[in-house]
């Protein structure tokens, strides 16, 4: 059974999977699915047609699938979908899609979002990312898995960022950043690539070396970066990880590549 506060408000047709607990003061709209052993603290708020997996922690003052922060929406019936395992921390937003970003927010699991971060319409989240406190995204994102944002950073409309990337704090990303890189600054450039996370997560040496050395290759000052992408295609063809990135950079975006600032390619 759920625990459900006498304070709570559950609206007809909402649906609390077993052993939930829903706390003091929660308003939880009618379209509203929660997954098993879900919990959620004091004040929260989940309204529209919001699905959210098992086995998450919800802190107070979140608010999940509220209106977008968007002029063109019209009150469609878009989706905000959050898999499981997920910690959602106090005042952390959740915009649900919009009609010109196909109608759904999809956020996947085992992912923390700090106090204060925000993820707006239409993006897309991966598993076992984390957004550091007040760290944002805004409309259209798309993150991969395992990418680490750092606090008080904003992430521009339409930007990916690849798998296994960091965002250091206080950073303004207006560009993708590619799988494996580290990006920083007040209008970000790349720093090199993520080689403590790569470390972390059991990368081999052999591996890392070759994500260094594709990674020269990539952004050296030589060619066009068309004829440098294949040559590291060409030469890396076996290595997925070093593929990963080629994939990424070939990849139809309306967002640039993020590149190091002032010609440094140091990975």
């Amino acid at each position: 059974m759920s625990k459900i506060h006498p304070t709570a408000i559950i609206e007809k047709g909402a649906k609390i999977g077993t052993g939930c607990e829903i706390g003091p003061y929660c308003v939880i709209g009618p379209e509203v699915q929660i997954g098993q052993n879900c919990q959620v603290q004091s004040h929260v708020v989940i309204s529209a047609k919001t699905t959210i997996g098992e086995n998450c922690k919800i802190f107070p003052f979140a608010s999940l699938g509220s209106q977008p922060q968007d002029l063109k929406f019209k009150g469609e019936k878009s989706e905000l979908i959050i898999g499981k395992n997920n910690i959602i921390r106090e005042y952390v937003t959740m915009s649900p899609g919009t009609e010109g970003g196909g109608m759904l927010t999809k956020v996947g699991d085992d992912c923390l979002f700090m106090a204060g971060s925000h993820v707006a319409h239409d993006c897309k989240v991966g598993n076992h990312v984390i957004l550091a406190n007040n760290a944002t995204l805004a409309g259209h994102v798309m993150v991969e898995d395992f990418v680490i944002i750092g606090g008080l950073s904003a992430v521009h409309q339409f930007v990916r960022i690849g798998q296994h990337a960091i965002i250091g704090g206080m950073s303004g990303i207006e560009n993708d950043v590619i799988p494996y890189g580290s990006a920083l600054s007040e209008r970000a450039g790349l720093a090199g690539l993520n080689i403590v996370g790569l470390k972390r997560r059991g990368f081999d040496r052999e591996e890392i070396h070759n994500l260094r050395i594709a990674y020269r290759m990539l952004f050296s000052p030589e060619g066009t970066l068309a004829e440098r992408i294949e040559d590291v295609a060409e030469r890396f063809a076996a290595t997925q990880s070093v593929m990963d990135i080629v994939n990424f950079v070939r990849a139809e975006s309306p967002r640039s590549i993020c590149q190091p600032r002032n010609g440094k390619s140091a990975a």
